[in-house]
Order: structure tokens, then sequence, then C-alpha cells
């Protein structure tokens, strides 16, 4: 007997579970949604440890693979005591370190593909389990702004400098000539 094709939606259903959720994640019935991203700010790489839902989340916990470094290849980011346990992780909460320069990390050849196991508890104690793939190597050719202070007009501020005179607490003019 011939097999029954499965609708386009049971398709989708089935893909995006074998993708995104690992052996047990919150569905609809309100439990705390925990996940690690990687940001890329202006030329800057920072990882956070997210609760994106208004529902406490316990003993989260985050391996990556492979292990990675940061603050110029200085400090093993993926070892640091903010992944290997948070008691607690309030409602819609993040935890976010600085991880480097994206310069400097793509330099040093950090890993591109990282790889996070994040498990977490809600508060009846169900442990739950995301895996999420990351792929820093789509940040390595973005384009950005560094943002610099402006010129310092050394001319105008030294004709229009203003101080206050301790003993008698009004400003008073200066100007390059006296």
């Amino acid at each position: 007997m011939p097999r029954r094709k499965a609708t386009p939606a049971k398709q989708a259903a089935a893909a995006t579970r074998g993708a995104t959720r690992g052996p047990s994640v919150p569905d609809e019935s309100g439990g705390p949604e925990v996940f690690v991203d990687f940001i890329f700010d202006h030329g800057l790489l920072h990882v956070a440890v997210v609760n994106g839902t208004d529902t406490a989340a316990y003993d989260v916990t985050v391996r990556f693979d492979p292990a990675f470094r940061g603050l110029g290849g200085e400090q093993e980011t993926s070892a640091l005591p903010l992944f290997r346990g948070i008691e607690f992780l309030a409602p819609r909460r993040r935890i976010e370190t600085f991880l480097d320069r994206s310069s400097d990390y793509f330099q040093r050849k950090e890993p591109r593909r990282i790889s996070a196991a994040v498990s977490w508890r809600d508060a009846r104690k169900r442990r739950y389990t995301r895996h999420i793939v990351h792929d820093l190597g789509i940040y390595e050719d973005v384009s950005y702004l560094v943002h610099r202070p402006a010129p310092h007009d050394t001319a105008a501020s030294t004709t229009t400098s203003r101080s206050t005179t301790p003993r008698t607490g009004r400003g008073d003019h200066g100007s390059p000539q006296g």
C-alpha cells in the first residue's frame, strides 16, 4: 500500500522541530524560553544569555562546541562561570558579556560556527534543552561606522573658555591674550 504524502504544514512542522528544538523545549504552555545570542554592534561582538519570556528560568547552563576565546585571545569566554550555572534568570532578562572586537576575533581564526546547547528548568523543575548553531562568519565582512569624537576646535575653545573663580564663584571669561 502506498504511503500518504505529508501535507506541507506537517512537513514544515517536522523541519522546525528537527532544526531548532532539543529534546524538550517549552511550547505554548508558557514555560521559560532561554537562548544564547551573539550580538554584533559596530564591530564589537558580545555574547548574551537571554530569557525571552515572562516566566523565570532556573539552573541555566550553556555548553559551546567548539570552545572560543575573546578579549584579544586572553580569555576563554566559552568557559566563563556565566555559562556554567545561572541559578535564576528573571523574566525578560539578559546577561551579556563583551567577547571581542570582530576584527580581532576573525584575525585570530576563532571559530565561525559555534553550537550552543542551552538547558534550564522551570519552577516545576521540568528540564528544557535547546541546541542553537550560530554562524559568526556572517559578521566578518559587515561594514560599519566607527564613532569618533568630533575634532576639537582649539581656536574657538581658547577664545571663549569660561572658568569659575574659587573666591567669588562668578564666571570669568578668558582669552589667549590674558
